[in-house]
């Protein structure tokens, strides 16, 4: 989908109108927001189209992590390279290896009944490792491809 369809469909929840008052913008800027940039189109580069454009110049993945935590949620990187079949056991284990290094960090940070911010940073350190894996075999399993696991330097199993 591209951003002015996406555009389009978000100002049929709030209109133009609404999000023009809100941002302090014009109702026409808006409107040229879902409409295409290119042929015979009269649309302008939309904010969607500038965050797009920075983070391909930067490379830098944490705009768009910072982008997913305002808006209360996270960001997980598709994997590149898509496992085999025949890995589908491996890459199964890897998922409930994760999971348990994941509860044995909350245990050992709840032994004491409190929860340090250094175990609170390792806690989503564990959560986010854990969701990147399942993440990867979920997209392994919706395109049916499960290719041998590689691990990288420290030594977890990953896709990719």
């Amino acid at each position: 989908m591209e951003s002015h369809e996406l555009l389009r469909e978000v100002f049929d929840k709030k209109t133009p109108k609404q999000v023009a008052d809100d941002l302090d913008l014009s109702t026409s800027m808006i409107y040229k927001w879902t409409q295409p940039r290119e042929g015979e189109g009269s649309g302008v580069e939309n904010p969607l189209d500038r965050v797009e454009a920075l983070h391909r110049s930067t490379g830098d993945q944490r705009l768009v992590q910072w982008i997913c935590q305002r808006a209360g949620g996270f960001f997980i990187k598709n994997p590149k390279d898509i496992p085999h079949p025949h890995y589908l056991i491996p890459a199964t284990n890897q998922i409930v290896q994760e999971f348990a290094d994941l509860l044995q960090v909350i245990a050992s940070a709840a032994a004491d009944n409190q929860i340090t911010v250094a175990e609170a940073r390792q806690i989503r350190a564990r959560w986010e490792d854990l969701k990147s894996v399942t993440e990867g075999f979920v997209a392994c399993g919706e395109a049916g491809n499960f290719s041998p696991m590689k691990a990288p330097a420290g030594g977890k199993n990953q896709p990719g």
